[in-house]
């Protein structure tokens, strides 16, 4: 059976940050992911993840003013220093929380950058991101995004997260693949699965429409779970969704979705 860990931005939201933890363990995951650490220090999270038992599986490197609409700066090259500072910091949670892999966010174009720029741009960011954090051991994840959520993300489809990675040519840098995105922006989930798992280093998912529970919608995740399974994957799938009607109460799909 696939490895599910609870992302703890988008579930258990009732609660505090910090006391989502407790609520993950109680509802029987062993991992958890989030989007960022940085408003906690390192060791209120640490302490929690040893509380409860938990396996810290992946955050996101800093990616600017959320609250003001970025989703990432790694393709702007007038912020540069601004996401090496990023990585420092991340570098810092990472060594002290045990994390095996952070995801760099790509971001959106910035206006008039001409497309080629934000390519350079960003293999040269992703160069470094992995070089400080392959001597630690800890890989560097990109991930497509699709740009109904995020209008304007530069990366947003696979066979593009694979050009650059191989343009990059770092062995610590790999695929996430978000199966909600993919499905919104190319479909064809499970051949593309099959041929990019070597890459492949971390799932997310959610249905669609909606980014609700699996089973909630048009995405046949019986047979994914399935074929997950019969390929070999043993990463980790973050649940990165929005509930329903409450997290507990959905999560009722991981049995009947996941049963022989």
């Amino acid at each position: 059976m696939p490895r599910f860990a609870a992302n703890l931005t988008m579930l258990f939201t009732e609660a505090p940050f910090l006391d989502r933890f407790a609520l993950a363990r109680d509802a029987g995951f062993d991992a958890v992911e989030f989007l960022f650490p940085y408003a906690c220090d390192a060791e209120q999270i640490g302490e929690r993840l040893r509380r409860h038992r938990l396996k810290l599986v992946l955050f996101n490197l800093p990616a600017g003013d959320w609250a003001g609409g970025d989703r990432g700066i790694a393709c702007d090259p007038r912020r540069s220093d601004e996401f090496r500072q990023g990585v420092q910091l991340a570098l810092e949670y990472a060594t002290e929380l045990g994390v095996p892999y952070v995801h760099c966010m790509a971001g959106i174009t910035p206006p008039r950058l001409a497309p080629e720029r934000a390519r350079d741009t960003l293999i040269e960011q992703l160069r470094y991101a992995a070089d400080q954090f392959q001597p630690h051991g800890i890989g560097v994840l990109v991930e497509p995004i699709n740009t109904y959520d995020i209008p304007g993300y530069f990366l947003h489809h696979s066979d593009q997260a694979v050009e650059l990675l191989a343009a990059c040519a770092r062995p610590n840098l790999f695929l996430q693949y978000d199966i909600y995105h993919m499905q919104r922006m190319e479909g064809e989930l499970s051949n593309t699965i099959r041929a990019r798992l070597p890459l492949i280093r971390h799932m997310q998912l959610a249905d669609t429409p909606g980014r609700h529970e699996p089973g909630t919608g048009e995405i046949n995740y019986r047979h994914l779970f399935q074929l997950i399974d019969e390929l070999g994957y043993d990463g980790w799938i973050g649940c990165e969704y929005q509930p329903r009607n409450g997290t507990v109460a959905g999560l009722g799909w991981m049995a009947a979705l996941t049963a022989g």
